[in-house]
């Protein structure tokens, strides 16, 4: 299986982390959180997103962005960001992508932006719009990702509860 990491760089909002989280365990790709949080894991609105799978994730904390990095020396680093060149589906992610994004007000530091610009991607949008909500885009780039890898260990088809097909 091929290594996804996703990474949340001073994450502020609960909903948006459980959401993420939720998306990490269905498909399998490893959740990074960058401290400071802007709430506790147990606040009742992360429970209520996506805590009930808490215990199916690859989770790991740092306490700093320079932390992260000198943990993870070995990975492809892609930063999410309105401000990027690249729109994000031209991109090819190898194996052990990490796929970074900002807080939800302020997004990526932009020294870190500016520093690795080949590697900045975007999701296309309305120039007069902000962004897009932090969990959407991150299970957008989650699944560009797992569909450019052929959807490594997930399951393609469903089942009929009462039926068969």
């Amino acid at each position: 299986m091929q290594n996804l990491n996703i990474v949340l760089v001073e994450p502020q909002i609960p909903q948006n982390t459980g959401n993420i989280s939720r998306t990490c365990a269905v498909t399998g790709a490893r959740l990074h959180l960058i401290r400071p949080l802007g709430f506790e894991i147990t606040d009742k609105h992360l429970k209520r997103a996506g805590l009930d799978y808490w215990d199916k994730l690859d989770i790991t904390y740092y306490d700093s962005l320079e932390d992260f990095f000198d943990k993870n020396k070995n990975g492809s680093f892609f930063y999410f960001t309105t401000k990027g060149r690249h729109v994000h589906s031209n991109i090819s992610y190898p194996d052990n992508s990490f796929l970074i994004f900002g807080r939800e007000d302020k997004g990526l530091p932009e020294e870190l932006l500016h520093e690795n610009p080949d590697t900045c991607v975007r999701i296309p949008m309305r120039n007069e719009l902000r962004s897009l909500n932090l969990s959407n885009s991150v299970a957008i780039a989650v699944y560009e990702t797992l569909r450019q890898w052929d959807y490594p260990d997930l399951s393609r088809e469903g089942k009929l509860t009462r039926y068969e097909w």
